[in-house]
């Protein structure tokens, strides 16, 4: 294993939403460590009424990442699909497993507008796998990413920040149902990553993912940890995990300089032996 593997998610670059107004801000977060993990949505790849602007934050995304000297990993999330082949990663000999963590929820976005139309394309996508893999976690994230890949961006690539702000609005926060869903999916969701653990990964202790924008980490009954590595969109900002050999770091990341840096540590862990 590598001596520092650093994992953070959903840079949302390109989505007025983001902190990250240029890529070069992230370099002091590269620095130091040996291999660095992004754990999906770091830019939005899937179709929109803008292709144009799709195509050029996603190339400036590659372009950036594969010329750092740190080796970057790229996991698939809700908003960029098909950015990799990753879907997980199984760290420490499988006490480690980092997933986006859409894939807790059936709908992938219960709150969102979309919310009935991705259940149903992914109950029509279930029922058309065989038996036995209908359980299995890599043909469900397999499916996860294609309905992903179906649902096109809403407000994410408007360029017209009046209209970003009020489409952001129709898509976030009315009607007010939809703020006390967001506020079900925080609650529910420490039990059910660390049940999906269970289910595919019974070797794991610690479950890292991102898609829900709540920074924290959660010890469950099972003794499973889950760690959330936020967003860095406003207003709860982003965490970072570091990876030691024989040890987990859970940072805030901090913005100073107008660069982002690894902050003050929140929680640390130990890494018993496989």
């Amino acid at each position: 294993m590598a001596v520092l593997t650093r994992i953070f998610s959903d840079l949302h670059y390109g989505d007025r939403s983001s902190t990250v107004r240029t890529l070069g801000q992230l370099r002091p977060l590269l620095e130091g460590a040996d291999r660095v993990i992004l754990n999906g949505d770091t830019v939005d790849t899937r179709i929109g009424p803008y292709p144009e602007i799709t195509a050029r934050d996603r190339a400036e995304v590659t372009a950036f990442f594969h010329g750092q000297a740190a080796p970057i990993t790229f996991i698939t999330g809700n908003h960029d699909p098909d950015i990799s082949t990753h879907h997980t990663l199984d760290l420490a000999d499988g006490r480690v497993f980092v997933t986006h963590g859409d894939i807790i929820f059936d709908n992938i976005v219960p709150w969102s507008r979309d919310a009935a139309t991705i259940s149903a394309r992914i109950k029509a996508g279930l029922a058309a796998l065989p038996a036995a893999e209908r359980t299995q976690l890599a043909p469900r994230l397999e499916l996860f990413r294609r309905v992903s890949a179906s649902i096109p961006q809403r407000h994410q690539a408007e360029p017209n920040l009046l209209k970003y702000g009020l489409r952001l609005a129709a898509d976030t926060i009315w009607p007010p149902t939809r703020a006390l869903g967001i506020l079900q999916a925080w609650r529910e969701t420490p039990a059910r990553a660390a049940a999906v653990a269970t289910s595919h990964r019974p070797a794991a202790k610690f479950v890292l993912i991102g898609h829900l924008h709540q920074p924290g980490h959660w010890r469950l009954p099972t003794g499973i940890t889950v760690l959330n590595t936020g967003s860095f969109t406003r207003p709860f900002g982003a965490c970072v995990v570091d990876l030691h050999a024989d040890r987990l770091v859970f940072r805030r990341i901090e913005t100073r300089g107008g660069e982002f840096r690894p902050g003050r540590t929140l929680a640390e862990f130990p890494l018993a032996p496989p």
